[in-house]
């Protein structure tokens, strides 16, 4: 397989809308005081935008941490009040940016066109997109699954060239299993990668690309192993368990390889 960016496993922390500025520095003076993971994998934390200087500045002890927005506006500036865009999160120590999050979709009506001028305007600024797609429940009940995530991935990747494609990062996150407690089984997660995977490869020509596929959904330090385990599963995306310095260090640690 083509070498990576992004040594597997690939560990994403989304902070969501918690942790200010003073408890992004609480924790990560708390999670830096733990022995690292023993695995050459990535980590990208995504913490809210007002405590992304805070979050960076505090972990440049271990500097192989890096930083995300949760969101961008695909215009560089201009009179968009409220929006961030990709030129300000990098000023501020960002390296990737999540796409199409769950949230942002089913709360705030972000469309799939909106979710290609976003990746379009991150990866056009240098940052690298994280892509998010997943079904609802009524969609997984219906047999629509693949067709769901496969239409948000082409419509996420559509703006983007083969080689900013190849740099790209995805996420699976099925709807239905974030913040419920309800997990996709490894075997589920390793059947929609595998047709993410096929999808990505129509795209760059290549069925053997590196792009990694991280799951999302409920994860925790009890399933984080089986699902890393799981054929296909190159990382991770993790919600409310990695607001926990303790727990977000016990679910690096699953990712450790015997030596």
């Amino acid at each position: 397989m083509p070498s990576t960016p992004w040594p597997r496993p690939v560990l994403a922390a989304n902070w969501k809308m918690n942790l200010g500025p003073a408890e992004a520095r609480q924790f990560m003076a708390a999670y830096l005081a733990q022995p690292p993971a023993r695995h050459a994998g990535s980590m990208i934390i995504f913490p809210p935008a007002v405590s992304l200087v805070a979050a960076r500045d505090a972990a440049a002890a271990r500097p192989g941490i890096q930083f995300g927005a949760q969101n961008i506006y695909w215009e560089d500036k201009g009179a968009f009040t409220g929006e961030i865009s990709a030129p300000l999160a990098r000023a501020a120590g960002a390296t990737c940016v999540l796409v199409g999050h769950s949230e942002r979709r089913h709360v705030f009506g972000e469309t799939d066109e909106e979710t290609g001028r976003k990746c379009e305007a991150a990866a056009r600024t240098g940052l690298t997109p994280v892509l998010c797609v997943g079904e609802t429940l009524g969609q997984r009940e219906a047999g629509e699954t693949e067709t769901v995530v496969l239409r948000q991935l082409r419509a996420g990747l559509a703006r983007l060239t083969r080689e900013q494609v190849a740099g790209a990062l995805l996420a699976y996150e099925p709807v239905w299993a974030i913040g419920t407690g309800r997990t996709a089984t490894p075997a589920d997660a390793s059947t929609t990668h595998a047709a993410l995977r096929v999808a990505v490869g129509v795209i760059l020509g290549d069925p053997h690309h590196g792009v990694p596929i991280l799951y999302g959904g409920s994860v925790n330090p009890g399933n984080a192993a089986a699902l890393l385990a799981a054929p296909g599963v190159d990382g991770l995306l993790v919600g409310g368990a990695s607001l926990d310095p303790a727990s977000w260090a016990a679910i690096a640690a699953s990712g450790e390889r015997p030596d």
